[in-house]
Formats: structure tokens, C-alpha cells, sequence
């Protein structure tokens, strides 16, 4: 075993594959799609298209993220997701809506990120409503910690974008405690920032605004 491989061996996981029934439809669109939108661990660095690049680590579901690149159809977007029913769903709605600026990972981020994304290539990162592990022996499983929060900057092309939100107050105060202690990034406002035209509101967004939850975001620059 080399040394990456027992690093990545030992270090906490941020989430759980859960065994989510897959619809016949979303079986049928990773083995029709995956051809076209597909990318793998071992396909090495990636080669980005022409125009600004968005890579989304967690899509879920995907209607966010094929709703950003059908509105921004100039800029390349990778999702990356580790749960089959959401790649599915993601690539068969993508197909039907022939989306030609997507492509998509079914695999572990940081190691898409160790393997797959060159330094200094991406001009926006986004972190969306990541799994908070609000319980506290849990907290360390929580994915936006320092050592992300570098791997990231060594990705991103100076003067651009982490972006995250969560609806967990408690992770949107550890998420900023972070982001302000790491270096080569400056925050875009004081605290938290307004919600920006490019992240689209989610059915999920929705769904817990009217259960009386908060959304925060947070913009932070490499520089």
C-alpha cells in the first residue's frame, strides 16, 4: 500500500453510501448516459472544455446543478456524488434536456479532487448543503475542515470562488471559523454573504425555509 493510499484508507469519511433504491429509469440513464457525462478516477486529470469551470462536490439530487449549467450554457460544470439514485436522475434529466456542459463523477471527492482536478483550474468550488453531523461526537466527520479548506485553495485559480451553504446555523458558524483561519482566502463580505443569482433555490431550500430554517452562505476568494 503506498503512502496516498493509506492516508486515504485512514481518513474520516464525511458520508455514508447509503443503499437508496434506484427507479428503473435512473438504472437505465447511468447505463444509456454514462457514456456521455461520465468521468472516472482512473480517466487521470480531466480535460476541461473552453470557459469558466464550476466543480460542485455533494449534487445530491442534481436540480441545482443541471439548472446552473442550462442557465450559464458559456461556462463547464462537474458534479461530483457518491449516491447512484442522485447521478442517475442528475444524467437522466440532463440527457433529456441534451445538456452539453455537464459531466459528472459517481465517486468519493476528495479523491476526485487528489487524482482528477489539476491545481489552479477551477474557477468556482461549491459546497452545497453538506451533511452537518449535528451530533457533537460526530462533528469530526464533518467535511469543511482545514485540511479541505486547503485542498480546495491548491484547486482553485487565484481570484476564484469557494462557495458554500448549509441550513445548519451551528455548521455555518463552524464553516466561517474555518474559512476565516485558512489561508490564501479572503472573505467577499464580512460575515455571511447574501445568496447569489448562480445558486438556484432548491425544492429542499423551500422545504425548510417554510419549516422556519435558515440559509447561509458563504463566498470566499483565493488569493
Amino acid at each position: 500500500m503506498t503512502d496516498n493510499q493509506e492516508l486515504s484508507h485512514r481518513r474520516i469519511r464525511s458520508f455514508v453510501v447509503r443503499a437508496g433504491r434506484m427507479t428503473p429509469g435512473q438504472i437505465q440513464a447511468l447505463e444509456t448516459h454514462w457514456q456521455r457525462y461520465g468521468l472516472d478516477l482512473n480517466g487521470g486529470m480531466i480535460d476541461w472544455p473552453a470557459g469558466p469551470r464550476v466543480l460542485e462536490l455533494g449534487f445530491g439530487m442534481g436540480a441545482s446543478l443541471l439548472q446552473q449549467a442550462q442557465d450559464a450554457p458559456d461556462s463547464q460544470f462537474v458534479g461530483i456524488e457518491v449516491h447512484p439514485p442522485g447521478v442517475g436522475r442528475l444524467l437522466s434529466q440532463a440527457s433529456d434536456a441534451d445538456v452539453g456542459n455537464l459531466r459528472v463523477f459517481k465517486d468519493d471527492g476528495i479523491e476526485v479532487l487528489n487524482q482528477c482536478i489539476a491545481d489552479a483550474s477551477v474557477d468556482r468550488f461549491q459546497l452545497y448543503f453538506p451533511d452537518p453531523w449535528h451530533k457533537k461526537r460526530h462533528n469530526k466527520r464533518r467535511i469543511v475542515q482545514p485540511a479541505f479548506a486547503a485542498q480546495v485553495r491548491a484547486k482553485l485559480k487565484p481570484g476564484g470562488l469557494l462557495h458554500m451553504a448549509t441550513d445548519w446555523e451551528p455548521y455555518a458558524e463552524h464553516m466561517l471559523a474555518v474559512m476565516q483561519a485558512a489561508p490564501g482566502y479572503r472573505n467577499t463580505v464580512a460575515d455571511f454573504a447574501p445568496k447569489p443569482d448562480w445558486r438556484p433555490v432548491t425544492k429542499f431550500q423551500t422545504r425548510g425555509e417554510k419549516l422556519g430554517h435558515g440559509v447561509w452562505d458563504l463566498i470566499f476568494e483565493a488569493i
